[in-house]
């Protein structure tokens, strides 16, 4: 069946409209200060071959590990029948982090020609507070294997023909600090799919189910045909780049990640061989989470208004050695690999996009998620309470203008928490929000500035996580640009004594001390 171009237009957009009001119920009724306020979540639509049709403009690193990971998710699930949801977090077959957690529910039309018919999928991933494991938060600053990390829920029914399954929901609630939280930001993804079935139901009752399908088809084609158009437009050959991780948590070597990026008219090719093997802390990544910032590199690279599907990847080739830092063998740890080695991927790839077309790459970001997390007991209720936060730095100095300063950079898109929800919500009081009082790397487009985050524990005893980078290594500037400035971890006493910490570890806090984070500055872009 054929879709006119104006069918089509309507449909793609029609399809992104209901992935985006997905994500509005989910936001809206979710209880943890980290979906609801932050937004750490995102919302897509899939094909019935698992194929990404469309998807919300929410977290990158979910969007593009969940296109990659659901053909594994739905061979291990089995068949799907109406009012199935499958719930899944295991990395090794969900492509992601532990805390955040994969909900799948089939959508079937029921027509007069085929019957009950399976149509596509829907698919939400939120980062929940806690999933249980060595430290509250469930992101650990030194973890060497998965297990430490929470509990780990391969693909199983957590609603089933309609009826959850209590046990399941009762095996999870069992496992973490914060059941109340849990079970409700598990039930606000419940709504968010239930929402997007019926709306998927009405474009189907609108255009019919036929022109539904022929439509995610054409959506696919027409994402294809324009990324051809784009890398027929670059200057074909083979150009390499190399970052790397300050460390992995566990020593303090250095991570190489290395890329090499093959231009030709028909095809781009990404090629990870020479990037540093699997190591011993919890900076590796899944197979998905490195092809997730692959992918992001390569729309800034082509076209940022190129729609976001498997269409686009027909045409992109991305390598990566089994056994390495980008595709970690079970049961390594990988709970930094999500925040951490993803934004590193993208630095680098992006790097090699730099040779490619200059006056399209930014000079580096922050290059860093600076993700904190703080848990214990509140002294007001009595209860376990679970902080986390991403917090933003500087933008890398771009081609027609200076980075900009406080901002969330490539592959994490989320708010920050503010203060007066951060306050009611935790014993914790900020002492401390602004910007860095040093500037980011000079150059004709100078980088944008990092913030600083002061956090006061009011808890008689916590303890707080922190995955950091870009702490030894500052952003790389471009064309002349100066490099940025490394971000900087302090614990202060309760008498005022502050120490520097390490990017990566845990700790123990007492009441009245403060846990300080400067973020990276952003590099500048052009000489001076």
């Amino acid at each position: 069946m054929t879709v006119d171009p104006i069918t089509l237009e309507v449909l793609h957009n029609a399809l992104e409209a209901m992935a985006q009001e997905m994500g509005a119920v989910l936001k809206l009724t979710a209880f943890s200060p980290n979906i609801k306020e932050r937004m750490d979540a995102s919302t897509a639509i899939f094909d019935a071959r698992a194929q990404l049709v469309a998807q919300a403009e929410h977290v990158p690193v979910h969007l593009g590990a969940m296109m990659r990971a659901m053909p594994a998710i739905l061979a291990r699930s089995g068949p799907l029948e109406a009012g199935d949801v499958i719930v899944v977090n295991d990395p090794f077959v969900g492509g992601a982090h532990l805390p955040d957690i994969t909900l799948v529910a089939p959508v079937h039309i029921r027509d007069a020609q085929h019957g009950d018919r399976l149509v596509g999928y829907l698919a939400c991933r939120a980062h929940h507070s806690d999933v249980g494991g060595m430290e509250p938060g469930s992101m650990p600053g030194r973890s060497t294997e998965v297990f430490q990390e929470g509990l780990i829920i391969p693909p199983v029914r957590l609603v089933r023909a309609g009826a959850e399954q209590a046990d399941v929901m009762a095996l999870i609630l069992a496992n973490v600090r914060t059941p109340e939280e849990r079970r409700g930001d598990l039930n606000a993804q419940l709504a968010c799919l239930r929402v997007g079935a019926r709306r998927l139901a009405e474009i189907a009752g609108r255009y019919g189910a036929d022109t539904l399908v022929a439509g995610f088809d054409a959506i696919l084609d027409y994402s294809e045909r324009r990324m051809r158009r784009r890398l027929a437009e670059l200057p074909p050959g083979t150009y390499v780049a190399e970052d790397r991780l300050d460390d992995d948590g566990t020593s303090d070597e250095p991570v190489p990640i290395r890329v090499s990026v093959t231009v030709s008219p028909e095809r781009l090719i990404l090629d990870f061989a020479g990037t540093a093997p699997q190591r011993a802390g919890n900076v590796n990544a899944v197979a998905p989470m490195a092809q997730s910032a692959a992918f992001f590199a390569v729309k800034v690279l082509t076209d940022p208004t190129l729609p976001p599907n498997a269409g686009v990847l027909r045409a992109i080739e991305i390598r990566i050695p089994e056994g390495s830092v980008l595709d970690a063998r079970h049961p390594a740890a990988v709970c930094a690999g999500n925040t951490e080695t993803t934004q590193r991927v993208c630095d680098t790839v992006l790097r090699a996009f730099a040779q490619v077309a200059p006056d399209r790459i930014p000079a580096a970001s922050q290059g860093t998620m600076n993700l904190i997390g703080i848990g214990g007991r509140d002294p007001r209720t009595g209860r376990s309470y679970t902080y986390i936060e991403t917090i933003c730095g500087g933008q890398g100095g771009r081609p027609r203008g200076p980075g900009m300063d406080a901002v969330q950079v490539n592959m994490t898109n989320t708010l920050n928490t503010p203060v007066e929800s951060l306050e009611i919500a935790y014993p914790l009081r900020v002492e401390r929000y602004e910007l860095r009082d040093v500037p980011g790397g000079g150059g004709l487009h100078p980088g944008g500035r990092g913030v600083v985050r002061a956090l006061r524990v009011l808890d008689h005893e916590a303890r707080v996580s922190l995955q950091t980078d870009r702490r030894r290594h500052a952003p790389y500037g471009l064309h002349g640009g100066e490099d940025g400035r490394p971000g900087i971890n302090r614990l202060v006493d309760r008498n005022g004594a502050a120490r520097t910490v390490p990017g990566k570890g845990s700790h123990g806090v007492g009441a009245d001390e403060m846990v300080i984070v400067e973020t990276p500055c952003g590099g500048g872009w052009g000489a001076p």
